[in-house]
């Protein structure tokens, strides 16, 4: 089969994946997305975009699009039961972007991928990367049906089990939490607050309720061992039993995950780069996993068009490691 090339190959087609493919596009460097799943998102997931983000999410012409379909949150409470014990306002932020954002990454991946076929790309799917090689003037990955691509430079953007990242021997240091959460959107009750994200302390452990669009409400909780599909009930009884007031009228979609602490040792081997959850994985507390991961995404596109395009010379993305990596 004949190698489809390009100037850069991105693995992966989630929120990291699609920032980098659309301000590639935007910036004429051509650029080629493979997912190894046939649909993209289509559960909320991450639901919180910053306000940083939605900053350098402007250079795609991306944010306007996405606070549309948002909730803005102007404020962040932590709660132990019924007593406050600390809130932190957003709307003196000297930002354009004064709150949170809650927005389902559905949505957030639905609004980047129309960025990208805007500026005249799409994403290929299915497509499975199972192999990598780098050598002096590129890289050449293939797929589990025998599709070969060459690349001047490659970028893994395919999540914490990244295929590509594997094959660079690039290590991915850290451990997993004991502690299993659970997460749910579902709709409450009416008087349900709307206008600010609550953390609650418990001994039985944390919970955070958040805002959601359409009425909804997220909540993510850590317990000693999360049930495989919490339901309703599941859900109810643990905010009963944490003293928040809140009632489950319906639960829209669940699921639960265990939070795992990883970083790569190196963003870059040769002509490969990581990006996103294949960089780092962490904690959910903050949202900070897509933020992050969108932000190294489009710090890496302009580092890559300057040396793609604009022909500066290939150190220029040494610092993209020492400026993205913590």
């Amino acid at each position: 089969m004949n190698a489809r090339n390009t100037d850069v190959l991105i693995v992966g087609a989630g929120p990291a994946g699609l920032a980098l493919a659309a301000s590639l596009a935007r910036q004429g460097v051509d650029a080629v997305v493979v997912d190894r799943v046939a649909t993209g998102a289509n559960t909320s997931r991450a639901a919180v975009v910053h306000a940083r983000t939605l900053e350098v999410l402007r250079t795609i012409d991306a944010s306007e699009e996405l606070v549309s379909r948002g909730v803005k949150v102007p404020r962040f409470t932590v709660r132990d039961r019924g007593r406050v014990l600390l809130t932190v306002d957003f709307d003196q932020l000297p930002t354009d972007f004064p709150y949170t954002l809650m927005v389902p990454q559905d949505v957030t991946e639905q609004v980047l991928l129309d960025r990208l076929r805007a500026a005249g790309g799409d994403v290929t799917r299915p497509c499975e990367i199972v192999s990598v090689e780098q050598d002096a003037d590129g890289v050449t990955a293939t797929g589990a049906a025998g599709e070969v691509f060459r690349a001047r430079y490659a970028v893994a953007a395919d999540g914490m089990h990244s295929t590509v990242r594997e094959h660079t021997g690039i290590s991915f240091t850290g451990d997993t939490y004991a502690q299993s959460f659970v997460l749910a959107d579902v709709r409450l009750a009416e008087g349900a607050v709307r206008d600010e994200v609550n953390l609650y302390f418990d001994p039985a452990g944390l919970t955070v309720l958040a805002p959601l669009p359409g009425g909804r409400h997220r909540i993510v909780a850590t317990v000693d061992e999360a049930p495989e599909h919490p339901d309703a009930a599941t859900m109810q009884g643990l905010l009963t039993a944490r003293g928040l007031p809140a009632e489950v009228t319906e639960l829209v979609w669940s699921s639960r995950f265990r939070v795992h602490h990883r970083l790569a040792d190196h963003y870059r081997a040769g002509r490969i780069f990581l990006a996103g959850d294949a960089a780092h994985v962490h904690s959910p507390a903050g949202g900070q996993g897509m933020n992050t991961g969108i932000q190294d995404a489009l710090h890496l596109a302009d580092k890559l068009t300057a040396v793609v395009r604009d022909n500066a010379p290939d150190t220029v993305l040494d610092a993209y490691e020492a400026e993205r990596r913590p």
